[in-house]
Parts: structure tokens; C-alpha cells; sequence
């Protein structure tokens, strides 16, 4: 659950921004009339997403395409981690950019289009990590922990957008990458897992069975998650609260 809902919860909150981005664009421009391309791009990108979530939950215990979707998950989530921190700092900025030379000079029908593209693409992206993620999770009560990142995301959007100084987007998504590229090492675990039950190596049996103790089922995996869940929800907070106090004391003095 707790996982679920550490997943849901980044990767949902960093849709909403790039949602966010492109809707405060088209209103400084006066562009407004192609914000309905955004919101069709928004059912779009949903629409994507759960198409891959049906074509890969058909391929549930299935141990060799298992391995194969599980490395895949791995390396797109890393990948795009490392990407955002090389471009978070800027994205604001070349989104814009991209808007700008997706619609300036074009038709309405043309720039609706693009904007739609752009959007779906943009935010599919957040979504398809989404469900790769999700569906590599093993723990039981995943729904319940889908439902709440969900109700997480939606109220951390909402404090972002009226109290947008509580909210150090930095150490937010610093600290919830570190989760994930920690649950991408525990993917990989799982992933070379499934390979030996696939008898894709030589001794796959002996292979199998060693790594048995760290899968996701076992003990070790369950306090693997307890562990990253825990330690990067303390450094949240306590980072949070550090970060306040040193404000509060600013002011004072």
C-alpha cells in the first residue's frame, strides 16, 4: 500500500504541474481558446495509459515477459528520473518554448492539434510510468494505496496552488526520486527473479532459489519497502520542518 501510494502520489502531483504549466501559458498569452485541446490531450494520455496497463496485466504470470516488462520499467522510470533532475530547473521554461513553436503562425485547427499531441504526450508519459510502476508492485492493499496517493495528490495540488510557498517542489521531487530509483533496484531484484523461474540461465533453478529471499514477497522485500517508504517520508518531513523553523527564526530576527 505504502509504495502504491508514494507512486501515485509523485508521479500524479508532477502530471497536475505539467497540466498546470501548459494551462498558466495559454492564459498569459490570451490563448485561451485552445486550453480544450489540453483537457482532450488530458483524456487522451488517460486513455493510453490504461490501454498498456490491460495489454501488460495480460501478460500476469507470465514469468519470462514479467522479467522483460520489469527491466523495461526500470530502466524508463531511471531514465526519466535522471532526466528531471538534469531538466527540472528549466522545464518551465522549455515547455513554453515548445508551446510557442508548436502554435505561433499556425491554423486554429493546427495549433489545436499540436497542443493536444503535446499534452497527450507530455502527460502519458507520467501516466505510463504510472502503471508500469504500479504493476510491479507486490503488497497487498495496492488499490487502497492507488486511492489515497490520488487523494494526496489532488490536496497537495491544491496547497501548491493557494499556499504555494509551503510546498519546496525541489525537496519534494528530490527526495520522492530517491524513492524511486530505490524501488527500481528492487524491480531489477524482482526481474532477475522472474528470468531463472523462465530458465533463461544456466543453473536457473539454483538461481531461483537463492533469490527467492529477496523477492518482493519475502521478508527481506517486505522491509525493503517499509524501509524506503519510511526513511524518505522521514527525510520529507524532517527536511520540511528544519526548513521552516530556519524561516520562522528569519523573521524574528
Amino acid at each position: 500500500m505504502l509504495q502504491a501510494f508514494v507512486v501515485v502520489l509523485r508521479e500524479g502531483f508532477e502530471a497536475f504541474l505539467i497540466v498546470a504549466i501548459i494551462l498558466a501559458y495559454f492564459a498569459k498569452t490570451g490563448r485561451t481558446q485552445l486550453i480544450p485541446a489540453v483537457y482532450w490531450g488530458i483524456a487522451g494520455s488517460v486513455a493510453t495509459s490504461v490501454l498498456l496497463a490491460v495489454a501488460v496485466m495480460k501478460t500476469a504470470n507470465e514469468p519470462l515477459w514479467e522479467g522483460v516488462f520489469g527491466l523495461i520499467t526500470a530502466f524508463l522510470v531511471g531514465g526519466l528520473v535522471i532526466q528531471m533532475w538534469i531538466t527540472a530547473a528549466r522545464l518551465k521554461q522549455e515547455m513554453e518554448n515548445r508551446l510557442t513553436k508548436k502554435t505561433t503562425g499556425k491554423s486554429d485547427r493546427v495549433a489545436f492539434w499540436s497542443v493536444f499531441l503535446f499534452t497527450t504526450l507530455m502527460v502519458s508519459r507520467e501516466g505510463m510510468e504510472m502503471a508500469l510502476l504500479l504493476l510491479q508492485i507486490q503488497e497487498p492493499r495496492i488499490v487502497t494505496g492507488i486511492f489515497l496517493g490520488i487523494a494526496a495528490a489532488v490536496a497537495m495540488a491544491i496547497l501548491w496552488g493557494r499556499f504555494s510557498y509551503l510546498v519546496n517542489l525541489k525537496l519534494f521531487f528530490q527526495v520522492t526520486s530517491v524513492f524511486l530509483l530505490l524501488l527500481v533496484v528492487q524491480i531489477l531484484l524482482y526481474s532477475f527473479h522472474e528470468f531463472t523461474e523462465a530458465g533463461l540461465f544456466p543453473n536457473s533453478e539454483v538461481l531461483h532459489e537463492a533469490t527467492e529471499a529477496v523477492s518482493p514477497n519475502s521478508t527481506f522485500g517486505k522491509v525493503f519497502s517499509l524501509l524506503t517508504v519510511g526513511g524518505c517520508g522521514l527525510w520529507l518531513v524532517g527536511a520540511w520542518a528544519i526548513e521552516r523553523m530556519r524561516q520562522g527564526r528569519g523573521t524574528v530576527a
